[in-house]
């Protein structure tokens, strides 16, 4: 796949005279480290500058029952809380470039004082991860030698990564005969893997057969295809599965060339700048999402279905919906932890086809939430509506609760379905989520999610009903979901189905339609 135009990563707002290099930019700096390319040279003078922690973070507007288009509002001016996020060993922050374009006639010595980074300055850039010091430091796990032999064949036939697991041999069986409850749980995986396997491996895929094996998990190094054939971005039947992938990954490049043919210029300032500003606050602390190639590939993807999707254009929350698809695709090449994987050590073709697969399945992601996105919202007003009537009905002395302390489930409801609990819960959770959203059907990610976040707020009920409003609003806002695992995730996807049975087929039960 041809190699997408360089393109700049810019993270200020553009002053009136930041386009005009013909006076006062002799060449345009660029941060083409995805593209395979050598950044232009430049007159610029670099220096490095590391964010100060005192940085004082935007302050998110009041959240009103008037305020209807919240999502530029409340859900992303800060970073999630750390405290959603399982614990993480500390890493390198990356850091930033500052560009000075031309040098202030009053400055006196070199101690010029750095603007912040969301304030217009006129004639500075700064531009993120140019700096090979203040990128993170790659681990071991994440060298080139992680990286699978057959990655390129993965990428034309994703059926050459699926590998048959080895029967148990009487050896391993000898070694755990002391323990029956294990050797059982043990065989029931690798049969279930059998079957997952001998479902994807058939010539015509059986959808039906795929979605009940997917609803109770689907084993990760499967997940990739599953995940395609679930979405219906690869096709059921194995022959034409190659020449669509081809013609796919060969549109989208098509469509990046396209995007970025005018360079900076060509650009729709007002989404590539909120793009940029969210990228680098995409999974704080998870290294796969500060290398620079990954937050390059980001940024086209996002750009790229902005600009084909006028009605909603880039909202805020979007680029958390790329992350689970980026990860789980880089999964099917890297022998290793995909969140400590450097994306820049693959060949080529492979990073190409990653961002290409990432980008169509959010598209087909996204086709059935839309109107999440469109002016005003209405998708999720409506989901928070029916969440707050339901709510109601199965918890009914939490619901007066909350209404007794002024509390107001768009107040923190809004996020849930605006980020798909995904600010609430780790990728690991959200992946694993995910599966039984995909074996749901194309309408889980708004009708099933409703029945998860009701099932997710009465599970604090006897907690928040102790509380006032300002702890509800504090603990909320910061779940202790750290240690969640599978099995939490699948309880919750239990209580939810429950849910789901009962009131699903009672549409005339809930207020809000």
């Amino acid at each position: 796949m041809a190699a997408p135009p360089p393109r700049p990563h810019i993270a200020l707002h553009p002053s009136n005279n930041f386009f005009k290099t013909s006076e006062t930019i002799e060449d345009d700096a660029w941060d083409s480290a995805s593209d395979g390319e050598e950044a232009p040279q430049s007159t610029f003078s670099f220096s490095t500058w590391s964010r100060p922690s005192s940085t004082p973070k935007p302050v998110p507007k009041p959240i009103t029952s008037e305020n209807t288009s919240l999502a530029f509002s409340y859900t992303h001016v800060n970073a999630p809380n750390p405290g959603s996020y399982p614990p993480r060993e500390e890493t390198l922050q990356p850091g930033w470039t500052i560009v000075r374009t031309r040098r202030s006639s009053n400055s006196a010595n070199n101690d010029e004082s750095v603007p912040e980074a969301d304030t217009d300055v006129e004639g500075d850039m700064i531009l993120g991860d140019l700096d090979a010091e203040s990128s993170p430091a790659v681990p071991d796990s994440a060298k080139s030698g992680s990286i699978r032999d057959d990655a390129e064949k993965i990428a034309d036939d994703p059926l050459c990564g699926i590998r048959r697991p080895a029967p148990i041999s009487q050896k391993s069986k000898d070694n755990i005969t002391h323990s029956d409850k294990l050797m059982r749980e043990r065989s029931i995986r690798t049969n279930r893997k059998h079957k997952f396997v001998d479902c994807l491996s058939s010539q015509d895929v059986n959808i039906a057969e795929l979605r009940k094996l997917a609803w109770a998990g689907i084993p990760s190094e499967l997940r990739p295809m599953a995940w395609q054939l679930l979405l219906g971005y690869l096709p059921l039947t194995k022959p034409l599965r190659a020449a669509t992938l081809a013609r796919k990954r060969g549109e989208y490049t098509s469509l990046v060339e396209v995007a970025f043919a005018r360079d900076r210029e060509g650009l729709d300032q007002q989404i590539w700048h909120q793009i940029e500003i969210d990228v680098p606050r995409t999974r704080p602390g998870v290294n796969l999402w500060m290398y620079g190639a990954t937050q390059r590939s980001l940024e086209r993807i996002l750009y790229v279905w902005a600009i084909r999707h006028p009605a909603s254009g880039y909202v805020q929350g979007i680029n958390d919906l790329v992350t689970p698809f980026f990860q789980v695709f880089l999964s099917a090449y890297i022998d290793s932890d995909p969140e400590d994987f450097d994306p820049s050590l693959l060949p080529k073709q492979v990073l190409d086809a990653i961002e290409a697969d990432s980008f169509w399945c959010l598209s087909r992601l996204l086709d059935g939430i839309q109107d999440n996105y469109i002016f005003a919202q209405p998708g999720i007003q409506r989901s928070v509506r029916r969440m707050a009537d339901l709510v109601a009905r199965i918890d009914a002395p939490l619901s007066s609760h909350l209404e007794s302390q002024n509390v107001e489930f768009m107040q923190f409801a809004f996020r849930w379905m605006n980020c798909l609990l995904m600010r609430e819960i780790s990728v690991q959770n959200t992946i694993r989520m995910w599966d039984t959203y995909l074996a749901e059907g194309p309408d889980a990610f708004s009708q099933f999610h409703l029945y998860v976040c009701s099932a997710f707020l009465v599970r604090w009920s006897e907690k928040l009903r102790e509380m006032d409003f300002q702890g509800i609003i504090m603990f909320l806002q910061s779940l202790p979901t750290q240690g969640w695992g599978d099995h939490e995730v699948e309880m919750l996807l239990s209580e939810a189905f429950v849910l789901n049975s009962i009131w699903h087929n009672a549409q005339s039960h809930f207020n809000g339609k």
